[in-house]
């Protein structure tokens, strides 16, 4: 009974989310106030529904409902009760309900802090809110129901949550990661509002950019938990692997930092306008693309939902829909849109434009990285694979010129300015930066790889261009309390988003030139080195948990002959499916992590082992932690929380 009233519910939210988007855009195009007041209220009755439906599926993977087939093929009873809840999105099914969660939560975020927005403006974001909200919905209700039921015939037990998603990091990716999806479609819907509206001024940039920031935090985190969830169950390493699926999230993130910074050249100076628009039809585009590559069954990962091509043509026919109508409408109102402000060549405008360039580029090497094999396997032509040094060496050669204008941007000023006054900060900072990088690399390293210095140099300049940016805007106030005092949220916003980056590069680059990893066989009592640690392998025990059973090895590592830390490396074998797991043993440390992992049962008592060292590679995810909290930060700025001037809301 409750997953019928969970398909009720989603039936519904259907019915309001078609009225959301008929009544006030209709409302909006013939002037009726009334169609348009009803938007609102439209927009929490959907988001209600559709929590009540998705309630109804956690309702039953919590009790062992294996007569919804949904629950039967991703649950198990034997699961502990946080991964039961962690199955509703396990699949394909569930994590499209959960997507709608996340599409009808912004919807009514949005129909309850824009009571500020004029009501034409405001109507038309909440219909085309409820334009995307109708497609998710078709496509669930027709094509991706989780409460389809096996009845009279249906198992006693589950086939269990997939393993390798039974880990901490999976409980909270996805929710992070679909928050950051589903909330560009707010700076989607603002932009096709506003090319509706006719009104692309410096007041859309403002309202539009609060909500990309927060989506766009959303998104790194969850990139960066999905980061730190690929090394700790799949021992990727933590850097980039380039995987499809990981590429999928990482286009429209790149294209999402391209616009936030563009919507704060719009919204401070007037220009780029035509630009930022597109870059936000661009950015939920390859979210939707996002979708249909991780869905549409054309690619095999670890991590890929589905193989039914119907359902990738369903989302391939909506991606068409939404980013042609996009398009159409842009190519129509563009030539009305001017930008306003003047600026000359040395200047933060075009800084920031450039940057912008880079990172459109880094996203279409990514895109032709990741969909080129697919379009040469479906033509009938073979398969070709595009690995990682193609990658590596692309993105290595954008990020010298990037980072230096990163780092170059806080230190120029809006309009223009005299290189005789810019000169000195760049010459001290760039001498600093190398002093630094030079002191820091050859004081802890023997050999340093020119590549590895200069990627090093460039994470040092952006710190030390921010500091300098930093020294300035306080020293110029009679005190330094004071001097901070008056620096925005969104200030500091742009302090940590540049240093986690910093911290990001300088993490990659670290980790990448000295981890060291070795391969051994030992017996209880022997101990191998590797630089300056010493393994004891402790020998082999016996393991139980709620759904596995299995063994740890313990191994004792010794620095100068004094404990370290005991690390347990588990190999388990799940009750049901019998599927084997390696749970990797982990000693987490701020400069370096020590890796480990159980292999297979060897003859004489030896088992065989895999030991990593790997330098700075927590840096990767501070970094990650620090740029989504620059995201999050812009929402305490008083700008965006002050109500519109009511010149602004009558325009």
């Amino acid at each position: 009974m409750i997953p019928e009233l969970g398909y009720f519910s989603l039936t519904l939210a259907m019915v309001l989310s078609v009225l959301l988007c008929i009544f006030p855009l209709w409302g909006a195009h013939t002037g009726n106030l009334r169609l348009m007041r009803a938007a609102p209220s439209l927009a929490i009755g959907q988001f209600v529904f559709v929590l009540l439906s998705f309630a109804a599926l956690v309702y039953a993977s919590l009790t062992d409902d294996f007569t919804v087939s949904y629950v039967a093929y991703h649950s198990s009873s034997t699961l502990p009760w946080y991964y039961k809840i962690t199955s509703t999105w396990g699949g394909h099914e569930g994590a499209i309900l959960l997507w709608l969660v996340m599409q009808a939560g912004w919807t009514a975020v949005v129909a309850m802090r824009s009571q500020s927005l004029p009501w034409v403006l405001r109507a038309r974001v909440l219909g085309v809110l409820g334009f995307l909200g109708v497609g998710f919905m078709l496509y669930t209700l027709l094509m991706s129901s989780p409460f389809e039921r096996l009845l009279p015939y249906f198992p006693v037990e589950g086939r269990d949550l997939n393993p390798l998603l039974q880990d901490p990091g999976m409980i909270i990716h996805p929710p992070l990661l679909y928050m950051g999806y589903v909330g560009l479609s707010v700076s989607f819907s603002f932009a096709i509002a506003a090319l509706l509206t006719g009104k692309l001024d410096n007041t859309w940039a403002k309202w539009s950019r609060p909500w990309t920031m927060t989506a766009w935090g959303f998104l790194t985190l969850g990139i960066t938990i999905g980061s730190w969830w690929a090394y700790s169950e799949l021992g990727w390493g933590g850097w980039w692997f380039w995987d499809p699926v990981e590429n999928a999230s990482l286009m429209p993130w790149l294209v999402a930092t391209a616009l936030l910074h563009s919507l704060s050249t719009t919204e401070k100076r007037g220009v780029f306008k035509s630009w930022t628009v597109l870059l936000a039809i661009a950015a939920f585009s390859l979210s939707l693309l996002g979708t249909f590559i991780v869905r549409s069954g054309i690619i095999v990962s670890v991590h890929a939902f589905a193989s039914d091509p119907n359902r990738g043509m369903f989302i391939l026919a909506f991606l068409a829909m939404v980013v042609g109508g996009g398009l159409s409408l842009y190519a129509l109102r563009v030539s009305q849109v001017k930008s306003e402000g003047r600026y000359k060549f040395a200047s933060r405008e075009v800084v920031l434009w450039l940057n912008n360039i880079f990172l459109v580029v880094a996203t279409l090497i990514v895109l032709l990285g990741t969909l080129l094999p697919m379009i040469h396997k479906e033509l009938g032509l073979g398969s070709i694979s595009i690995g990682e040094p193609f990658f590596n060496k692309m993105f290595a050669i954008l990020l010298v010129p990037f980072a230096i204008l990163m780092g170059m941007g806080p230190l120029l000023r809006w309009k223009q300015n005299k290189w005789s006054m810019l000169q000195n900060k760049f010459a001290l900072s760039a001498v600093v930066s190398l002093v630094a990088t030079a002191a820091w690399l050859y004081s802890s390293y023997d050999v340093i790889a020119p590549i590895t210095f200069i990627a090093t140099a460039l994470a040092v300049w952006i710190v030390v261009t921010t500091v300098v940016d930093l020294a300035a805007k306080v020293t110029i106030h009679k005190t330094l309390g004071e001097g901070f005092k008056r620096l925005g949220l969104s200030y500091w916003a742009m302090v940590l988003g540049h240093v986690g980056l910093a911290f990001v590069i300088a993490g990659v680059t670290l980790t990448s030139a000295y981890s060291v990893e070795r391969d051994v066989s030992m017996k209880p009592g022997d101990t191998v080195a590797l630089n300056e640690y010493q393994y004891r392998f402790d020998g082999v025990k016996s393991i139980r948990g709620a759904n596995y059973s299995g063994h740890a090895g313990v191994v004792t590592v010794l620095k100068n002959d004094k404990q370290v830390t005991v690390l347990h490396a588990e190999k388990r074998r799940y009750d049901i499916g019998m599927q084997f797991m390696t749970e990797a043993a982990v000693d987490a440390g701020f400069t370096r992590d020590l890796y480990l992992a159980l292999g297979e049962q060897l003859s004489q008592g030896a088992w065989s082992l895999r030991i990593y060292h790997k330098p700075y590679v927590r840096w990767m995810w501070l970094g990650g932690i620090l740029i989504s909290l620059a995201g999050f930060l812009v929402l305490g700025d008083k700008r965006y929380r002050q109500k519109s001037t009511k010149q602004e809301a009558s325009a």
